[in-house]
């Protein structure tokens, strides 16, 4: 079977952790991975970011099928229940919003900037080597070490649930692949 372009997407992801550990700014770029999924939703009607465009998970894949660190055990029910998927979605957005308001109080000169990088929403890990005097205003790089955080946060938890089940475990609970699912259900019944 020929490769295409976009089986290739996984490169992107493992460089967008890469170079966010070298300088934070780079985090910036994980907003496409934001916003492109809702956009291809609301247009196709599709989940086709989730099948096809999604970096992190084909580095899942990859790293458990090709490297052999998945479990490949099937996820618990819980896992892809509704009450999960959405429950996490809501937590995951509550983070998000917690984010965007430290990112707002550096705005305002409220609070001065952290240099951390914070790790499952709860340990705060120094990231002292990615920051690197810009001349940008101080909240973009707020926003940057607050997104970097999530990204990262959600790559752990996708990892921790590839090598416990199968490869692509954590599409079944993606905050994103859970939006994007909604925004297609409401489109179907348009």
């Amino acid at each position: 079977m020929k490769k295409k372009w976009s089986d290739y997407l996984w490169i992107a992801s493992l460089t967008y952790l890469i170079l966010g550990f070298f300088n934070i700014l780079f985090a910036w770029l994980g907003l496409i991975c934001f916003i492109v999924p809702i956009v291809i939703s609301l247009v196709t009607g599709s989940k086709a970011y989730c099948h096809t465009y999604c970096g992190r998970g084909q580095l899942f894949a990859l790293l458990g099928r090709k490297f052999h660190l998945s479990g490949c055990r099937p996820a618990p029910a819980w896992l892809s229940s509704k009450g999960f998927r959405y429950g996490f979605l809501a937590f995951f957005m509550v983070m998000f919003g917690q984010m965007l308001f430290n990112t707002a109080l550096v705005f305002k000169g409220a609070r001065d900037l952290r240099q951390v990088v914070t790790l499952l929403w709860t340990f705060r890990l120094p990231w002292h080597q990615a920051y690197h005097i810009t001349g940008l205003p101080l909240w973009v790089s707020q926003f940057a070490f607050g997104f970097y955080s999530v990204m990262l946060t959600s790559t752990i938890l996708g990892l921790i649930t590839m090598v416990l089940f199968k490869p692509r475990s954590w599409c079944v609970y993606c905050p994103m692949g859970t939006m994007t699912q909604m925004i297609c259900k409401a489109k179907a019944r348009d």
